[in-house]
């Protein structure tokens, strides 16, 4: 059974990792509920869930099959901790479907808030 994926940097169409959604489906583009933002990590950003209420963070929603999510886990370093996969509130049309997101699982201090949308 496929996975529906929010990608909002580096995996996006047009960007330096999107090969890593080859043969995968695009949904179509999405923005996240509040209280989301972005990071500058190095070359590439971090999603992290705020408490304060932030405009969402602006991205895209794929179909992944079950080989290709276990390759972009291990590309994301969630064993390594990096990233963890989970669930995430969109917004309308998809806000009523369970939808994954890679969410930054490290500290952000000192690090430049991007707010929502991330160019590569």
């Amino acid at each position: 059974m496929n996975t529906l994926l929010f990608v909002y940097g580096t995996l996006k169409r047009g960007c330096s990792n999107h090969h890593h959604l080859a043969g995968q489906t695009f949904v179509g583009e999405a923005r996240t509920a509040r209280g989301f933002c972005l990071f500058a990590l190095t070359g590439y950003p971090g999603l992290v869930a705020r408490e304060d209420p932030t405009d969402g963070v602006v991205g895209e929603v794929w179909s992944v099959d079950p080989e290709k999510l276990r390759h972009l886990d291990e590309f994301e370093r969630v064993a390594e901790g990096l990233y963890q996969r989970v669930p995430i509130a969109l917004r309308s049309p998809f806000a009523e479907q369970p939808i994954d997101a890679y969410l930054y699982a490290r500290q952000v201090d000192g690090r430049r808030d991007l707010g929502s949308n991330w160019v590569e």
